[in-house]
């Protein structure tokens, strides 16, 4: 009878050697017997469930919505103090709420503009804040 290789046999179709354990590329090449193929812990190819991934992704819902209302606040704020439209940031910032604000525009006609603006910015900014902290905190919660 052979004398075993560096693994003890393990069954009928291995006589004590170990083809793929050359140079250390075997998974269980640290002086313990290789188990057979059913008996590998699955565990190992688990990703663990620390809730990472799930806080990542509600910070991101989270600052995406936060992002989103200080456009609007902003827009806001630039309108009523007067700022310059033919100014580059002024007009960044104008198209930016424009672009989130689109779904509200003209649901409240004032007469006065400030107030429309106010009101017809603030609604979405406030919604966007109350969304996306409420589908955050959800998200935690998993």
């Amino acid at each position: 009878m052979p004398a075993p290789g560096p693994h003890p046999p393990q069954g009928p179709y291995d006589a004590g050697y170990a083809p793929y354990d050359q140079g250390g590329y075997a998974p269980y090449d640290r002086g313990q017997p290789q188990p057979a193929h059913d008996d590998r812990p699955r565990e190992r190819y688990r990703r663990p469930r620390d809730g990472a991934g799930t806080a990542r992704t509600a910070l991101i819902v989270h600052t995406i919505a936060d992002i989103a209302a200080a456009f609007l606040v902003l827009w806001i704020l630039l309108y009523l103090l007067g700022a310059n439209r033919a100014n580059v940031f002024v007009d960044f910032v104008e198209s930016v709420a424009g672009g989130l604000a689109w779904w509200s525009q003209d649901i409240f006609t004032m007469d006065t503009e400030g107030l429309r603006v106010v009101l017809n910015h603030g609604l979405p900014a406030v919604i966007y804040l109350l969304v996306g902290h409420g589908i955050a905190a959800r998200i935690r919660r998993l």
